[in-house]
């Protein structure tokens, strides 16, 4: 009976390249799912679990990114110091005015998973507000 191995890829057997996101009219939600796919490396053929297979990613245009409903107000971002009232809620909307990066990297970082491959894949992850970056040399494919 013969047999075929079944193919490993290893850490420094992968192919890595960067994708540009324009997230301008995106959904956040939908957004942030292809964008993890990305960083995780589920796209491509040598996909993986226990190997870190994924490229880089770069979000331009954060700040226009669009939410469906009335998320906009009901949604909450909440953050604990760890003392007595040091509970603090943001609603969506104003972080979106604020910081308007980090709603997309929280929706990002969430869907992926919670261990040195997802710290990993989150170091990969740059997000803009503007159109404009800084990783022409990286030479990022349009997705």
């Amino acid at each position: 009976m013969l047999r075929t191995p079944t193919f490993t890829v290893k850490h420094d057997d992968v192919p890595r390249t960067w994708h540009l996101v324009n997230a301008e009219d995106q959904i956040l939600g939908r957004l942030a799912t292809q964008v993890a796919v990305l960083l995780r490396g589920k796209h491509k053929t040598v996909f993986t679990p226990h190997v870190d297979c994924g490229d880089g990613v770069i979000v331009i245009n954060a700040e226009k990114i669009r939410v469906t409903g009335t998320k906009l107000d009901t949604k909450t971002y909440q953050s604990y110091s760890g003392y007595p009232g040091g509970l603090k809620r943001e609603p969506l909307r104003r972080l979106l005015e604020r910081r308007p990066t980090e709603v997309l990297q929280r929706a990002v970082v969430g869907m992926l998973p919670k261990n040195p491959l997802g710290r990993r894949a989150a170091k990969r992850l740059r997000v803009y507000a503007g159109p404009s970056h800084p990783h022409d040399a990286q030479m990022p494919v349009e997705k």
